[in-house]
């Protein structure tokens, strides 16, 4: 099964035998790590898949790929983790519950122990919970919800982990984050309740599997030039730099001299002008970035001043409207080409 076919697998069980995952008395996770699902005739392959950024994912692969191979062989799952520059990865845990649960339960004592040892650099005192996001297809989040929230209620009560489903999709698909956080042992609990719950009610229709999107190249300037950072390198970028040289000709800041006192620069800064652009609303998200981060980015590099227009009922499009020098506008627009250009490529894969 390739990354990306996020089926959770199974045939429909009859109920009985489901409940013998919950509440099964032989399950326990700790020093050796045994687990006897099996026998209760539960052996469904099942292909789960969690969301992480790039820092616990280094934790996940550790050095020279050792701490990985380790899960692999320990727990018998297979552990695929996307590929890719992404400030987040896929990581697909498929397997038999049994050797799933022993997945996370190595994934979740891992991050655990990270916690410990950063904690012993810092003053806190509290110990964070272990958080684990898992990536759900939508059609099953009613289910896990259940009817006026009683179903994730009653797994929160039962394991004494905390469970959030986001309300909005991933971007470009039809999955969920569902975000998991607790002591390890309650994440292990609630894992199976999950498992339950996706086992008796499979996705309806096709799944968009949500794919992260690679991080936009970071820009800087230097000494009148523009760099683009490639891996540990700074790689010199000419067209940034003739827009960034421009921009710094049209200085609002006046020539030493030449200052009119009642308006300091005002007669220096070249006169603003206003471009209009139009954009398809499915790409606006990318502009703008979580929180309007990318588009205050873009105003901050640019100098411009940026508005977007609010969505108008019937049309696909959003206008926006770009203020400033020409320098400013054209750096702008660059930045939010290059954007717009990252999303496209990246949706290539898809």
């Amino acid at each position: 099964m390739g990354e990306g076919d996020a089926i959770w697998a199974p045939s429909i069980l009859p109920h009985s035998t489901l409940n013998t995952l919950s509440h099964h008395p032989e399950l326990h996770f700790g020093g050796k790590m045994e687990s006897k699902v099996s026998e209760g005739g539960l052996n469904v392959t099942l292909t789960i898949r969690l969301l992480m950024h790039g820092k616990e994912v280094g934790s996940i692969i550790g050095k020279k790929g050792e701490t990985v191979k380790k899960m692999r062989e320990e727990s018998g799952a297979r552990i695929n983790i996307s590929e890719g520059n992404c400030p987040e990865r896929i990581v697909t845990i498929t397997g038999p519950t049994d050797a799933i649960f022993k997945a996370f339960a190595m994934i979740a004592y891992k991050f655990e122990e990270d916690i410990i040892n950063s904690m012993s650099n810092s003053p806190a005192t509290s110990k964070p919970p272990v958080t684990l996001r898992l990536v759900v297809p939508a059609s099953q989040c009613g289910s896990l919800i259940g009817k006026g929230g009683s179903k994730i209620k009653e797994i929160r009560e039962s394991t004494g982990a905390q469970v959030q489903v986001a309300g909005d999709m991933l971007p470009n698909s039809t999955e969920r984050a569902v975000t998991i956080s607790g002591t390890p042992e309650a994440i292990i609990q609630c894992v199976k309740q999950i498992c339950v719950v996706m086992l008796e009610s499979p996705p309806k229709g096709a799944t968009i599997p949500y794919r992260p999107k690679p991080a936009s190249t970071p820009v800087i300037f230097a000494g009148g030039q523009a760099y683009t950072i490639q891996g540990q390198y700074a790689i010199p970028h000419p067209d940034l730099t003739k827009l960034h040289q421009l921009a710094m000709q049209q200085t609002p800041f006046p020539p030493l001299g030449q200052t009119n006192p009642a308006f300091p620069g005002l007669d220096a800064s070249p006169p603003a002008s206003t471009h209009e652009l139009t954009i398809p609303n499915d790409l606006i998200g990318c502009i703008i970035g979580r929180q309007g981060t990318k588009i205050n980015e873009i105003r901050q590099m640019s100098g411009a001043q940026i508005k977007i227009a609010n969505a108008t009922e019937g049309s696909s499009e959003r206008q926006i409207t770009i203020t400033g020098t020409p320098a400013n506008i054209s750096l702008a627009q660059y930045l939010i080409n290059a954007r717009l250009t990252s999303e496209v490529t990246g949706m290539g894969a898809l």
